[in-house]
């Protein structure tokens, strides 16, 4: 069903072109993040905060079952591409509807270029590379991504600083095209595509879940769920402690998690997917802690490096996990299936997290707290579930 190439060279053009795009797509979106909390505010709707990341992360979990199905039907190139697209036109429409309700809709039509993009992305990664150097590819293509997330509330910070918010929305898009150029060039690897058609979009009940990736899908969830909070509430803890660029915080996110990835991926491979998450998540639950404590940028700052490291060894780490795990002829759907789990995490984390935190500084240790909780559950969970401890590869 796979192309699969007979050189011994596993890092090969195609897979660098691959990580290229995924940094310029991650960077499309995520320049956006630090600046939608105030942008929100200003339009009068600060009471919708949570759900920046929520109706984001929402639409991306209900397109992951078609995103897998047509991965693993249509192809993989075609699936990242559409993931690209949205990010373009969505970018270009922020400055156009200006009011809550279209400012609300336009974050629920995002959400899917995460849907796709990242399940193409991980499903044409999976065929190119050997299982034995699988976590280790992963957390290339983490690296990549990271790059990205990282540049990108930077570059978007310093945009919306010296010019305008609508520049920002426009560099965004031509992030978004520019991965899609690269992706033009990407040789597709699935050798019996089939053509779209309507009927690609019908899901049978076997679409929708891979019940062989059931152990790291529930790992993810409970994970995740720090993530969504995070990315909701550290807008407003930099403004709080007095941060006055709030993309610093995701950037030191993401360079602490960029710093880890390789090192995680590739102990994965060696050490077990599992022993790897069971340091991961108990550094979540750290990371939280620390960042519901703190009280000055400083503190925030490793509260917030910790929870990157901690990101950085759990992400490649399930993704990989996921991967041996699915039917050879149905990555797509064990990969969408991953996503589901950590999109219904994001989205929770993020909901929740804006609910309880309720413009209110007083609440934000309980709303880190209650992710630091989650974590743990997690990590218990690995310890003491015989299913998960015999899945050690």
């Amino acid at each position: 069903m796979i192309k699969t190439s007979s050189s011994t060279k596993i890092y090969t053009t195609q897979f660098w072109l691959v990580c290229l795009s995924a940094a310029l797509f991650f960077a499309s979106f995520n320049m956006l993040i630090p600046e939608l909390s105030a942008y929100l505010t200003s339009l009068g709707g600060g009471e919708y905060k949570g759900l920046i990341i929520a109706l984001f992360t929402c639409t991306a979990l209900l397109s992951r079952p078609f995103s897998g199905k047509l991965a693993d039907t249509v192809g993989r190139v075609p699936v990242m591409m559409f993931g690209g697209v949205v990010c373009i036109i969505c970018s270009l429409l922020y400055p156009l509807l200006t009011s809550v309700s279209g400012f609300l809709l336009l974050r629920l039509m995002h959400g899917f270029s995460t849907g796709f993009t990242p399940t193409g992305l991980t499903a044409y990664l999976s065929d190119i590379i050997p299982a034995h150097k699988r976590g280790e590819a992963m957390g290339m293509l983490g690296t990549a991504g990271s790059v990205g997330m990282a540049a990108g509330p930077a570059i978007g910070g310093v945009i919306a600083n010296q010019f305008s918010l609508n520049s920002l929305f426009y560099t965004s898009s031509l992030f978004g095209f520019i991965s899609i150029i690269i992706l033009l060039s990407i040789k597709e690897t699935l050798s019996n595509k089939k053509q779209f058609s309507r009927t690609s979009l019908k899901l049978k009940q076997k679409d929708l879940f891979e019940p062989l990736v059931l152990v790291p899908c529930i790992i993810m969830l409970l994970s995740a769920y720090a993530y969504g909070a995070a990315f909701t509430l550290l807008p407003d803890l930099g403004d709080y402690v007095g941060i006055k660029n709030k993309g610093l915080l995701f950037t030191f996110l993401t360079v602490a998690s960029l710093a880890v990835r390789l090192i995680a991926g590739k102990a994965s491979d060696h050490f077990g997917r599992a022993n790897i998450l069971k340091v991961s998540t108990m550094l979540i639950a750290l990371g939280m802690l620390v960042i519901g404590l703190g009280s000055t940028p400083a503190h925030i700052m490793i509260g917030v490096s910790i929870y990157g490291m901690a990101q950085g060894m759990t992400s490649p780490t399930l993704f990989a996990w996921a991967t041996d795990l699915s039917d050879e002829n149905f990555k797509g759907r064990g990969i969408s299936s991953l996503y589901i789990f950590m999109e219904a995490g994001i989205g929770i984390g993020a909901l929740c997290s804006g609910f309880i935190y309720a413009n209110n500084p007083k609440n934000l240790f309980l709303s880190f707290a209650i992710c630091s909780s989650f974590s743990v559950v997690a990590f218990l969970y690995l310890m003491f579930v015989k299913r998960a401890e015999k899945i050690t590869i």
